[in-house]
């Protein structure tokens, strides 16, 4: 089996290939630009592989929440790709792939990812920690550090850019509370490819006209066509 992971909704590009029980990572800090390398690293980790796009069995993709524009990018070129060569595709939280992180650690019932959404706001979710996997508690919400404090239990893992600005206030407000450093804050595509394999055995794949990024932002935050007839 061979699986194609891309995530493009945070500062880095992450592009994954999963072949039978190998996983091939590629992660790479670039702020912006995804449009302009996601193609061409793409072609060359399939060529240093020597397999073809068209034996890729499965793909998936990051969602959201995050960068808006960086998670169209990679949806687009995994619609592209699906529609030309009929592929199963899954879509995955970034959340989620970001607390895959935490499956190493021993501390914390729970793992809540955090974000900076700007504008004072988080994006964040929570999930219970069992084996080698992750039950989804609360989805993906887009909350001020308080709302999201009074709906995070005791005994959480915390992860995410989100500490760079409220790590402190947590410490003070929570208990037992526990976090991970920034080597922990970004989504990897080996935990994109982890998580793309639960969705497959449990055959949750998602059409491709449903295939969208996750955004929290109320509607007259969101980006409306002005064009005129």
């Amino acid at each position: 089996m061979k699986i194609l992971g891309i995530d493009t909704t945070t500062k880095f590009l992450c592009i994954g290939i999963g072949i039978n029980k190998d996983i091939y990572e590629y992660c790479l800090n670039l702020g912006k630009g995804h449009d302009l390398y996601l193609i061409n690293h793409l072609r060359r980790i399939l060529e240093s592989l020597r397999i073809k796009i068209e034996q890729i069995d499965y793909l998936v993709v990051g969602l959201g929440p995050g960068s808006f524009t960086g998670a169209r990018i990679g949806i687009s070129a995994i619609k592209g790709i699906a529609c030309a060569l009929n592929k199963k595709v899954i879509g995955v939280s970034t959340l989620e792939i970001i607390a895959y992180n935490a499956l190493n650690y021993t501390e914390g019932n729970f793992v809540c990812p955090v974000l900076d959404a700007k504008r004072g706001l988080l994006y964040s979710a929570l999930y219970y920690r069992e084996n080698r996997s992750l039950k989804e508690k609360i989805p993906a919400h887009l909350w001020s550090i308080d709302e999201m404090i009074k709906n995070v239990p005791p005994n959480t893992l915390f992860l995410g850019d989100g500490l760079n600005l409220y790590k402190s206030y947590l410490m003070a407000k929570t208990k037992e509370a526990y976090f991970l450093d920034e080597d922990f804050f970004w989504p990897k595509a080996t935990y994109l490819l982890e998580s793309a394999l639960k969705y497959i055995r449990e055959k949750k794949f998602i059409s491709l006209d449903k295939l969208k990024p996750i955004y929290l932002y109320p509607a007259h935050c969101q980006v409306k066509n002005t064009t005129r007839d």
